[in-house]
Protein backbone atom coordinates (compact mmCIF):
# COMPACT_ATOMS: atom_id res chain seq x y z
CA UNK A 1 0.00 0.00 0.00
CA UNK A 2 1.91 3.39 -1.28
CA UNK A 3 0.26 6.98 0.49
CA UNK A 4 3.15 9.49 0.35
CA UNK A 5 3.64 12.96 0.59
CA UNK A 6 6.41 15.28 1.87
CA UNK A 7 5.08 14.77 5.01
CA UNK A 8 6.17 11.42 5.38
CA UNK A 9 9.88 12.46 5.00
CA UNK A 10 9.48 15.51 7.63
CA UNK A 11 8.05 13.33 10.20
CA UNK A 12 9.77 10.42 9.28
CA UNK A 13 6.43 7.79 9.18
CA UNK A 14 5.95 5.58 6.24
CA UNK A 15 2.22 7.55 6.02
CA UNK A 16 0.62 11.00 6.50
CA UNK A 17 -1.66 10.45 8.86
CA UNK A 18 -1.35 11.77 12.37
CA UNK A 19 -3.57 10.92 15.41
CA UNK A 20 -4.55 14.11 17.75
CA UNK A 21 -2.80 15.42 20.87
CA UNK A 22 -6.21 14.46 22.76
CA UNK A 23 -6.05 15.26 26.41
CA UNK A 24 -6.05 12.60 28.82
CA UNK A 25 -6.93 10.01 25.86
CA UNK A 26 -3.61 10.24 23.55
CA UNK A 27 -1.31 8.46 26.50
CA UNK A 28 2.24 7.23 25.59
CA UNK A 29 0.12 3.75 24.70
CA UNK A 30 -2.24 5.24 22.16
CA UNK A 31 0.81 7.04 20.44
CA UNK A 32 3.21 4.13 20.31
CA UNK A 33 0.30 1.97 18.73
CA UNK A 34 -0.36 4.54 16.23
CA UNK A 35 3.59 4.67 15.62
CA UNK A 36 4.10 1.25 15.13
CA UNK A 37 1.28 1.12 12.75
CA UNK A 38 2.92 3.84 10.29
CA UNK A 39 1.79 6.91 11.24
CA UNK A 40 2.09 9.40 13.61
CA UNK A 41 1.35 8.93 17.32
CA UNK A 42 0.80 11.87 19.31
CA UNK A 43 0.62 12.41 23.42
CA UNK A 44 -1.05 14.73 24.85
CA UNK A 45 0.39 16.76 27.04
CA UNK A 46 -2.83 19.20 28.30
CA UNK A 47 -2.52 20.80 31.66
CA UNK A 48 -0.36 17.94 32.64
CA UNK A 49 3.02 18.62 34.88
CA UNK A 50 6.40 17.43 33.45
CA UNK A 51 6.39 14.76 35.74
CA UNK A 52 3.49 13.44 34.42
CA UNK A 53 4.39 13.55 30.83
CA UNK A 54 7.64 12.39 31.52
CA UNK A 55 5.95 8.99 32.66
CA UNK A 56 4.01 9.05 29.08
CA UNK A 57 6.87 9.59 27.12
CA UNK A 58 8.89 6.79 28.66
CA UNK A 59 5.38 4.24 28.14
CA UNK A 60 5.68 5.17 23.98
CA UNK A 61 9.70 4.64 24.00
CA UNK A 62 9.33 1.38 25.79
CA UNK A 63 7.20 0.70 23.15
CA UNK A 64 7.90 1.52 19.70
CA UNK A 65 11.22 3.01 18.20
CA UNK A 66 9.51 4.49 15.62
CA UNK A 67 8.99 8.39 15.89
CA UNK A 68 6.51 9.82 17.70
CA UNK A 69 5.00 13.74 18.88
CA UNK A 70 3.65 15.73 22.15
CA UNK A 71 0.72 18.44 21.48
CA UNK A 72 1.93 20.98 24.06
CA UNK A 73 -1.21 23.18 25.27
CA UNK A 74 0.52 26.55 25.55
CA UNK A 75 -1.91 28.01 27.95
CA UNK A 76 -0.94 24.97 30.42
CA UNK A 77 0.80 26.17 33.49
CA UNK A 78 3.33 24.06 33.24
CA UNK A 79 4.64 24.38 29.63
CA UNK A 80 8.07 25.77 29.94
CA UNK A 81 8.98 22.69 32.23
CA UNK A 82 7.25 20.94 29.33
CA UNK A 83 9.33 22.42 26.74
CA UNK A 84 12.56 21.56 28.82
CA UNK A 85 11.22 17.58 28.81
CA UNK A 86 10.47 17.49 25.36
CA UNK A 87 14.29 19.04 24.68
CA UNK A 88 16.20 16.73 27.10
CA UNK A 89 13.43 13.96 25.56
CA UNK A 90 14.37 15.35 21.63
CA UNK A 91 10.67 14.31 20.49
CA UNK A 92 10.73 14.09 16.89
CA UNK A 93 7.43 15.86 16.30
CA UNK A 94 5.88 18.92 18.48
CA UNK A 95 2.24 20.03 17.80
CA UNK A 96 0.81 22.84 19.49
CA UNK A 97 -2.66 24.58 20.23
CA UNK A 98 -3.96 27.43 22.28
CA UNK A 99 -0.99 30.25 21.98
CA UNK A 100 1.79 30.96 19.85
CA UNK A 101 4.82 28.79 19.80
CA UNK A 102 7.18 31.44 18.44
CA UNK A 103 9.31 31.89 21.50
CA UNK A 104 10.29 28.01 21.26
CA UNK A 105 10.46 27.69 17.47
CA UNK A 106 14.43 28.05 17.17
CA UNK A 107 14.93 26.01 20.51
CA UNK A 108 13.18 23.16 18.85
CA UNK A 109 14.49 23.11 15.47
CA UNK A 110 18.17 23.64 16.86
CA UNK A 111 17.49 19.67 18.86
CA UNK A 112 16.26 19.00 15.55
CA UNK A 113 12.87 18.42 16.11
CA UNK A 114 9.90 19.29 13.94
CA UNK A 115 7.39 21.95 15.12
CA UNK A 116 3.40 21.91 14.06
CA UNK A 117 1.26 24.41 15.12
CA UNK A 118 -2.74 24.42 15.14
CA UNK A 119 -3.94 26.88 13.11
CA UNK A 120 -8.01 28.14 12.68
CA UNK A 121 -7.44 30.76 10.25
CA UNK A 122 -5.27 32.53 7.14
CA UNK A 123 -4.04 35.55 8.81
CA UNK A 124 -2.40 33.00 11.87
CA UNK A 125 -1.26 30.75 9.13
CA UNK A 126 0.69 33.64 8.09
CA UNK A 127 2.08 34.44 10.56
CA UNK A 128 3.62 31.35 12.05
CA UNK A 129 5.05 30.35 8.58
CA UNK A 130 7.20 33.60 9.23
CA UNK A 131 8.42 32.05 12.34
CA UNK A 132 9.81 28.97 10.50
CA UNK A 133 7.20 26.50 11.96
CA UNK A 134 7.94 22.84 9.59
CA UNK A 135 4.37 22.15 8.97
CA UNK A 136 0.49 23.47 9.87
CA UNK A 137 -2.48 21.69 10.88
CA UNK A 138 -5.47 23.57 9.84
CA UNK A 139 -8.44 22.33 12.09
CA UNK A 140 -11.96 22.75 10.75
CA UNK A 141 -15.01 23.36 13.63
CA UNK A 142 -16.26 20.05 13.02
CA UNK A 143 -13.29 18.50 15.87
CA UNK A 144 -13.82 17.81 18.93
CA UNK A 145 -12.36 20.18 22.07
CA UNK A 146 -11.66 23.73 21.29
CA UNK A 147 -12.73 24.98 18.39
CA UNK A 148 -12.54 27.83 15.15
CA UNK A 149 -15.20 29.42 13.07
CA UNK A 150 -14.72 28.08 9.95
CA UNK A 151 -14.92 24.55 8.22
CA UNK A 152 -12.39 22.18 7.15
CA UNK A 153 -13.54 22.25 3.58
CA UNK A 154 -13.43 26.08 3.52
CA UNK A 155 -10.40 26.54 5.95
CA UNK A 156 -7.99 24.14 4.11
CA UNK A 157 -7.99 25.02 0.67
CA UNK A 158 -7.49 28.92 1.90
CA UNK A 159 -4.61 27.97 4.44
CA UNK A 160 -2.77 25.73 1.31
CA UNK A 161 -3.25 28.69 -0.65
CA UNK A 162 -1.85 30.89 1.57
CA UNK A 163 1.81 29.58 2.72
CA UNK A 164 3.76 27.50 1.38
CA UNK A 165 4.68 25.12 4.01
CA UNK A 166 3.10 21.22 4.08
CA UNK A 167 -0.84 21.65 5.56
CA UNK A 168 -2.65 18.70 7.92
CA UNK A 169 -5.91 18.91 7.47
CA UNK A 170 -7.99 18.28 10.81
CA UNK A 171 -11.25 18.23 11.83
CA UNK A 172 -14.60 15.58 10.53
CA UNK A 173 -11.77 13.00 9.11
CA UNK A 174 -12.74 9.48 9.89
CA UNK A 175 -12.24 7.74 6.54
CA UNK A 176 -10.50 6.90 3.46
CA UNK A 177 -13.21 9.36 1.63
CA UNK A 178 -12.54 12.05 4.28
CA UNK A 179 -8.50 11.86 3.39
CA UNK A 180 -8.90 11.40 -0.40
CA UNK A 181 -11.25 15.03 0.35
CA UNK A 182 -8.41 16.55 2.64
CA UNK A 183 -5.71 15.44 -0.51
CA UNK A 184 -7.72 16.84 -2.87
CA UNK A 185 -7.83 20.26 -1.39
CA UNK A 186 -4.30 20.20 -1.06
CA UNK A 187 -3.44 18.92 2.34
CA UNK A 188 -0.21 16.95 2.30
CA UNK A 189 -1.57 15.03 5.31
CA UNK A 190 -3.99 14.48 7.45
CA UNK A 191 -4.86 14.71 11.68
CA UNK A 192 -7.60 12.54 12.76
CA UNK A 193 -8.67 12.24 16.93
CA UNK A 194 -12.15 11.07 17.40
CA UNK A 195 -11.52 7.77 15.33
CA UNK A 196 -8.43 6.68 17.22
CA UNK A 197 -10.63 7.20 20.58
CA UNK A 198 -12.37 3.55 19.53
CA UNK A 199 -8.46 2.19 19.66
CA UNK A 200 -7.85 -0.93 21.18
CA UNK A 201 -4.68 0.27 22.66
CA UNK A 202 -6.72 4.00 23.77
CA UNK A 203 -7.00 4.05 27.42
CA UNK A 204 -9.66 5.93 27.68
CA UNK A 205 -12.97 4.36 30.05
CA UNK A 206 -15.20 2.01 28.50
CA UNK A 207 -18.33 4.38 28.89
CA UNK A 208 -16.68 7.46 27.36
CA UNK A 209 -15.78 4.83 24.17
CA UNK A 210 -19.21 3.73 24.31
CA UNK A 211 -20.68 7.33 23.19
CA UNK A 212 -18.63 7.59 20.82
CA UNK A 213 -19.61 4.33 19.40
CA UNK A 214 -22.93 5.26 19.85
CA UNK A 215 -23.08 9.20 18.68
CA UNK A 216 -25.45 10.04 15.84
CA UNK A 217 -25.02 12.75 13.05
CA UNK A 218 -26.41 15.35 15.26
CA UNK A 219 -25.11 14.07 18.80
CA UNK A 220 -22.26 16.43 19.39
CA UNK A 221 -22.83 20.65 20.03
CA UNK A 222 -21.02 23.45 21.03
CA UNK A 223 -20.80 24.86 24.28
CA UNK A 224 -18.86 28.28 25.09
CA UNK A 225 -20.20 29.91 22.24
CA UNK A 226 -21.22 32.64 24.33
CA UNK A 227 -18.28 33.32 26.11
CA UNK A 228 -16.11 33.04 23.33
CA UNK A 229 -14.29 29.58 23.71
CA UNK A 230 -16.56 27.36 21.95
CA UNK A 231 -15.83 23.45 22.46
CA UNK A 232 -17.44 20.52 20.56
CA UNK A 233 -18.81 17.77 22.51
CA UNK A 234 -21.37 15.41 23.08
CA UNK A 235 -24.38 16.55 24.22
CA UNK A 236 -25.40 15.33 27.92
CA UNK A 237 -26.61 16.84 31.24
CA UNK A 238 -23.27 18.69 31.52
CA UNK A 239 -23.91 20.67 28.12
CA UNK A 240 -27.58 21.13 28.79
CA UNK A 241 -26.72 22.44 32.37
CA UNK A 242 -23.63 24.78 30.87
CA UNK A 243 -26.23 26.22 28.01
CA UNK A 244 -28.57 27.02 30.25
CA UNK A 245 -26.11 29.22 32.90
CA UNK A 246 -24.65 30.86 29.34
CA UNK A 247 -28.67 32.23 28.39
CA UNK A 248 -28.82 33.42 32.36
CA UNK A 249 -25.77 35.39 31.96
CA UNK A 250 -23.35 33.42 33.82
CA UNK A 251 -20.10 34.90 34.24
CA UNK A 252 -16.70 33.57 32.96
CA UNK A 253 -15.58 32.52 36.19
CA UNK A 254 -18.66 30.56 36.85
CA UNK A 255 -18.74 28.90 33.52
CA UNK A 256 -14.92 28.24 33.66
CA UNK A 257 -15.72 26.59 37.68
CA UNK A 258 -18.30 23.99 36.07
CA UNK A 259 -15.81 22.59 33.65
CA UNK A 260 -12.65 22.32 35.76
CA UNK A 261 -12.28 18.23 35.30
CA UNK A 262 -14.88 17.58 33.42
CA UNK A 263 -12.74 15.75 31.07
CA UNK A 264 -11.16 13.86 33.16
CA UNK A 265 -14.26 12.89 34.78
CA UNK A 266 -15.24 11.51 31.63
CA UNK A 267 -11.95 9.91 30.16
CA UNK A 268 -10.81 8.36 33.56
CA UNK A 269 -13.85 8.14 35.80
CA UNK A 270 -16.41 7.37 32.67
CA UNK A 271 -18.62 10.31 33.95
CA UNK A 272 -20.54 10.70 31.11
CA UNK A 273 -23.29 12.41 31.99
CA UNK A 274 -21.44 14.93 33.88
CA UNK A 275 -18.30 14.88 32.59
CA UNK A 276 -17.02 16.56 29.26
CA UNK A 277 -17.13 13.80 26.47
CA UNK A 278 -14.91 15.84 23.63
CA UNK A 279 -15.41 14.90 20.40
CA UNK A 280 -15.88 15.66 16.75
CA UNK A 281 -18.79 15.51 14.35
CA UNK A 282 -17.06 12.52 12.86
CA UNK A 283 -18.24 10.47 15.98
CA UNK A 284 -21.24 9.42 14.11
CA UNK A 285 -18.66 7.76 11.70
CA UNK A 286 -16.92 5.69 14.45
CA UNK A 287 -18.84 2.24 14.36
CA UNK A 288 -16.52 0.05 15.91
CA UNK A 289 -13.23 -0.50 17.97
CA UNK A 290 -10.50 -2.07 16.43
CA UNK A 291 -6.23 -2.21 16.72
CA UNK A 292 -4.88 1.24 15.92
CA UNK A 293 -2.80 -0.95 12.95
CA UNK A 294 -6.22 -1.96 11.91
CA UNK A 295 -7.69 1.95 11.53
CA UNK A 296 -4.65 3.13 9.85
CA UNK A 297 -4.56 0.19 7.47
CA UNK A 298 -8.23 0.80 6.63
CA UNK A 299 -7.52 4.18 5.84
CA UNK A 300 -4.98 3.88 3.55
CA UNK A 301 -6.74 1.05 1.56
CA UNK A 302 -9.59 3.29 1.64
CA UNK A 303 -7.89 6.62 0.70
CA UNK A 304 -6.16 4.64 -2.25
CA UNK A 305 -9.43 2.92 -3.04
CA UNK A 306 -10.93 6.40 -3.50
CA UNK A 307 -8.05 7.66 -5.65
CA UNK A 308 -8.39 4.90 -8.16
CA UNK A 309 -12.33 4.86 -8.72
CA UNK A 310 -12.11 8.67 -9.28
CA UNK A 311 -9.43 8.27 -11.68
CA UNK A 312 -11.99 5.67 -13.22
CA UNK A 313 -14.47 7.83 -13.09
CA UNK A 314 -13.02 11.16 -14.50
CA UNK A 315 -10.15 10.73 -16.08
Amino acid sequence: MRLKSELCDILGVEYPILQGGMAWVATGELAAAVSEAGALGIIGAGNAPAEVLEQEIKKAKALTDKPFGVNIMLLSPFVEEVVELLCREEVRVVTTGAGNPGKYVKRFQEKGMRIIPVVSSVPLAKRLERLGVDAMIAEGMEAGGHIGELTTMVLVPQVVDAVKVPIIAAGGIADGRGVAAALALGAAGVQLGTRFISAHECTAHAHYKGMILKAKDRDTVITGEISGHPVRVIRNKLTREFSRREKEGASLEELEKLGVGALAAAVRRGDVLNGSVMAGQSAAMVLKEESAQEIVNDLVCKTISVIDALKVMYC
